[in-house]
């Protein structure tokens, strides 16, 4: 629970992101995050909005849409405008609980409908709004949008192999978060394999193996929850090849790795729960840059000490999964390993 008098710092959000729905009283947890908003106790007033989103997103795990919608409504107006990037997400989860609640379909597609141009102008959109027209089973309706913006933002371009170029490690663009949302979206659909599918295929592979060629070592296994991960690809987007694109990538690249640590024969695995403060704060003490993997790997050394950051790997197979979504282990991140 959220300490009542306490101020909240951007590192305790993360925090109550990953484990809000492990306590025993997540809807109690949604409204001390109010409360803290309400009464300004947030160090970063700016946080308010990702403060009243999460107290959104437990409400709705929990089926309290009255409640979640009322907290996204007053997270959307706590962001100092429309424009701000962290609206738009805000608005695809008021859009999701207008879709859960129940009558309000046209309401939230309309919402949703809205938030299209930004598919091909912020990177994390195309995660955002599929989700929401997930919720809904509007899979086919997020493939249409996604291949639209896909081909709006390559008519652009005169060939595919230029749009290849597009995306670097160094700055991984719109269209590489498009192509990888959009090539997923197809595979929960069925959909064969088309020449978009492939370019994405391409790019991800690409622009893996050159992160990685950069990095020279192994991953740190820094674990970045997904408010801290959206906020980590929007602002520091050339990370997003080393971390992943969106949060299932995320997760999925830690499982993946950590099996193979398993199966060298490794005990005692463990991640290491990260925030983009904490590795800004860092970079600025020691004089580093967080896009440099040096700096990253010092930061999860210094990490490394502080029991609380550590998220012990593997969960039981029935047991609450490492991530903090509140699903079982073997219903979450336990099949990404495979994915």
């Amino acid at each position: 629970m959220v300490p009542t008098k306490d101020m909240l710092t951007s590192d305790h959000l993360a925090e109550l992101r990953r484990t809000a729905l492990g306590t025993a009283d997540p809807l109690g947890v949604a409204a001390e995050l109010a409360d803290a908003v309400r009464e300004g106790r947030l160090a970063e007033p700016g946080d308010a909005g990702d403060a009243l989103s999460l107290a959104a997103e437990i409400a709705e795990t929990r089926a309290r849409h009255d409640a979640a919608l009322d907290y996204a409504d007053r997270a959307l107006a706590a962001y100092p405008s429309v424009d701000d990037a962290r609206a738009g997400a805000a608005r695809a989860l008021r859009a999701r609980i207008l879709f859960r609640v129940g009558g309000r379909d046209d309401e939230a597609l309309a919402e949703l409908t809205a938030l299209r141009p930004l598919l091909t102008e912020q990177p994390d959109a195309p995660a955002y709004v599929t989700a929401a027209l997930g919720a809904a089973g509007r899979h086919a309706v997020a493939q249409e949008w996604l291949s639209e913006a896909v081909d709006s933002l390559l008519e652009a371009r005169a060939t595919a192999a230029e749009a290849a170029e597009v995306g670097p490690p160094e700055a991984p663009g719109v269209l590489y978060f498009l192509l990888q949302q959009r090539h997923r979206v197809r595979r929960e659909l069925n959909l064969p394999h088309d020449r978009h599918d492939d370019l994405a295929d391409r790019l991800d592979t690409q622009l893996t193996r050159r992160a990685q060629e950069r990095q020279g070592e192994e991953p740190d296994l820094l674990f970045w929850p997904r408010a801290q991960l959206d906020r980590l690809l929007s602002e520091e987007a050339a990370l997003a090849p080393v971390y992943g694109p969106d949060w299932d990538a995320h997760r999925a690249r830690l499982e993946r790795h950590l099996v193979g640590l398993a199966g060298a024969g490794q005990t005692g695995l463990h991640m290491l729960t990260a925030t983009v403060d904490g590795l800004r704060g860092y970079a600025s003490r020691h004089d580093g840059d967080p896009g440099d993997p040096q700096t990253r790997r010092r930061y999860a050394a210094e990490l490394a000490t502080r029991p609380g950051a550590r998220v012990a790997w593997p969960p039981e197979r029935n047991g609450a999964c490492w991530c903090g979504s509140g699903l079982k282990y073997k219903k979450c991140c336990l099949p990404r390993s495979r994915a």
